[in-house]
This record gives C-alpha cells, structure tokens and sequence, in this order.
C-alpha cells in the first residue's frame, strides 16, 4: 500500500467518486494508515469546503465509511466529531440537492441506530444540516411525530392487554433489530467487504522487514549457544553422577557446573520462547498482509477491467473521428472562386436605379 503523504491524500480526494469501489479503496487506505488521523480529517474538511457542492456529498460517504469501519480497530476516527458539525452546516449553506440532504439524513439515522455518535450529537448534526433545508426539516419533524405516535399507540395496546392473558398473546413482542446493511441509497452500497469479519490490522510493509531482520539473529539460529548446549559434561543432567562424589571439592565442581548449565539453558529457552512468540506473530502479519494485498489486487482488477473497458470507448471514438476527417472536404484543395462573380450592388445603387 503507498506510503502516506498530504499531496497523496489530496489527490486521491480528488479523484474520489460516489462508486463503492472508488469509496471503499481510499476509505482501506485512509484506515491502514490511521496513525495520520488528525492531519487525515484536516485536509478531508479544507478540501469538502473547497469542494462543488454536487460533490460534497461523496466526501460525506467517504467519512461515514472510515468512521464506521474503523471503529473495532481503534479510536483513532474519533477526531472525525468536531469538524463534522461544521461539514453539514456547510452543506446546509451551499447544497440545495434534495438527494444530499436525503442521503445525509438517513447516514444520521444509521449512525442513531448503531450508536456511531451519541443522541445528543446527532441531534447537533441534524439541527445543522437541515437547517438549510426546511422541506427536509419539516418532512423529519413529521416522520419523527408519526414515530411517536406509533409508540404511544403500542404502549397503550400494550398497558390495555395487562388484564387479560388472551390479549397479552395478540399483542407482539418487541425485539431489537438486527442491524441492516449500510446503504446511503439505492445505488451505493458503502461498506468495506474485509471488515464483515474480525480481522487483524494489516502491517505497513517496512514493520515486516523489521520482523523479519529480527529473526535472522533469533535463538534457533544461534549455532554458539547451541554447540555450548552439546557440550556441557553429561554429569550435568545425570543424577547417577552423585553417587561418584567422594568428596567435598568435587561436589563443589559439580554444583559450579550445574549452575552454569541452568544458568545457560534457561536463558536460551527464554529467548526461544521469545521467537516463538515473535514467529506466531509474524504468522498473523503475514496472513493479515496477504488478505489486505488480495483485497487491493481484487480492487486492482476490477479497476483494469473498468479502466480497460473505457480505452475500448475512447479508442472507438478516436477511430470514428479519424473516419469523419477523412471525409471532410480539404479547404486548401478548394477552387478560389475570388473574381469570378461580380459584386452585388449596394442598396444604394438600387435605390438610384428605381429613382431613374
């Protein structure tokens, strides 16, 4: 995945659009390197307020993506919060696109429904966006009052069953919903497929080599200790070897070279130990490195594929125009008809003629 920087982030804004595949390939990007965050939602917020305002929405789709995504691999999109209030009343000031206003809503509803942002705070982001949108406003207020209505209805229905077992069982339980698939609308279906499952956040390229150098000089390649291992004297790990002591002295040796043997072979399983955790660890970033690099070559294709499907068009249409210049007449090779004609007359000349 390329490396991080502002001038790369700004471009790739840039070329943002409301496909999913456009969404979903720079949200990925903008979560993997996630340590950026802060400066990431700066420059995202100078470029939406820069932006047309038919093409603020897509930078809204692009926020709701990373914010929810990112949410299980840590808190870092959290910083995505201040500078949302001023995004929608942003678009509240300068949109008039009754889809954008739609489409915000409803991400706001999801985000209510799932517990992106607290009621309160959705309640700020609302207040500002449909400030700039009274129809909108209006068409909440009553959706929210028939909402309401239809609570109050089912608490009644429910209250009035109390007495009676046979109403109790006519009156349905509520359970929560399960939570849908995130759809802003009918066409764009925003969610990043890798995250339908949990999974390990993939490493950035130069933490694999660093891991990877680190096992070059890890304990089961240290041929050293392994040849002091075998050479350690048998009496060592042989308690048949106590009964040969006769005497103080070499009882003393003995233990001398016990202790020296504990002292090395504990300290070359501890270091074994360490590599083992550190190739477990490795195994998973590799793994996790391997599905994000598939995820970027599907996208890759598929990008080849759509990309390769507009030459065919734009080679087509080259062709037809060469096709309709061959057919047009060369202005050069015409005859100069300069001279051959007399020149009308003014109106003057036949104004004077009439009078005579």
């Amino acid at each position: 995945m390329s490396a991080f920087t502002e001038a790369a982030l700004i471009k790739k804004l840039g070329d943002l659009n409301t496909s999913s595949q456009s969404i979903q390939t720079l949200s990925l990007w903008l979560i993997h390197h996630r340590k950026h965050n802060e400066k990431i939602v700066s420059i995202w917020y100078k470029e939406l307020l820069k932006a047309i305002p038919s093409r603020k929405l897509v930078f809204m789709y692009l926020a709701n993506d990373v914010i929810q995504n990112s949410k299980k691999k840590g808190p870092e999109f959290s910083s995505f919060s201040p500078y949302l209030s001023k995004a929608f009343k942003d678009i509240a000031q300068k949109c008039e696109d009754e889809k954008t206003f739609s489409s915000l809503n409803r991400i706001l509803k999801i985000w209510g429904e799932r517990g992106v942002y607290e009621a309160d705070k959705i309640k700020e982001f609302e207040d500002n966006l449909n400030s700039g949108n009274p129809k909108k406003k209006s068409s909440e207020s009553n959706r929210n009052k028939e909402e309401s209505s239809r609570k109050r209805k089912a608490e009644e229905s429910s209250n009035a069953s109390n007495g009676s077992d046979k109403k109790k069982a006519k009156v349905p339980q509520q359970t929560p919903s399960k939570p849908k698939i995130l759809e802003v609308n009918g066409e764009t279906h925003i969610t990043l497929s890798p995250t339908t499952q949990p999974v390990g956040d993939p490493p950035e390229p130069d933490e694999l080599i660093k891991m990877l150098e680190s096992l070059e000089e890890a304990a089961s390649s240290d041929a050293a200790t392994r040849e002091k291992i075998t050479r350690l004297p048998p009496e060592v790990s042989s308690i048949e070897a106590l009964a040969k002591i006769t005497d103080k002295d070499a009882a003393a040796k003995l233990q001398k070279q016990v202790n020296e043997a504990v002292h090395l072979l504990k300290e070359y399983n501890s270091r074994l130990a360490a590599e083992m955790n550190d190739r477990n660890k490795l195994a998973v970033m590799l793994k996790d490195f391997q599905r994000e690099q598939q995820e970027l070559l599907t996208q890759a294709e598929q990008r080849l594929q759509e990309y390769t499907l507009k030459l065919e068009k734009v080679k087509e249409v080259q062709g037809e125009i060469k096709n309709h210049l061959s057919k047009l007449p060369d202005i050069a090779n015409l005859p100069d008809v300069t001279g051959k004609f007399a020149s009308l007359p003014s109106a003057a000349d036949l104004f004077n003629v009439h009078h005579h």
